[in-house]
């Protein structure tokens, strides 16, 4: 059993910044790609960055610039530092874990406001 627990959402200003952690923890033999993805009201979940085991990350056009993914392979953590947050950022944020011999897990998700 595999679980992922996500911290650091809440509400914030336009300009503000959070930062989001998650935590894997387990009997985990190995971990291909980690990110965020997130999910506005009324909007399919979308890509927000990921990061390969060992490899460079990858960001969707609109937080290029603003949000940084981060990863701890010891510690099976990966955090989402996000700048300059604009009220179009407004959504559930959920970490999801590519996990060898498992397949890909998902956070419980974690609300990020943004206010005007």
């Amino acid at each position: 059993q595999v679980a992922l627990v996500e911290s650091g959402g809440g509400l914030v200003q336009t300009g503000g910044s959070l930062r989001l952690s998650c935590a894997a923890s387990g009997s985990i033999f190995g971990i291909t790609s980690m990110g965020w993805y997130r999910q506005a009201p009324g909007k399919e979940r979308e890509l927000v960055a990921t990061i390969p085991s060992g490899g460079r990350p990858n960001y969707a056009d609109s937080v290029k610039g603003r949000f940084t993914i981060s990863r701890d392979n010891p510690k099976n953590t990966v955090a989402l530092q996000m700048n300059g947050l604009k009220p179009e950022d407004t959504a559930v944020y959920y970490c999801n874990v590519n996990l060898l011999g498992v397949g890909v897990i998902w956070g419980q998700g974690t609300q990020v406001t943004v206010s005007s």
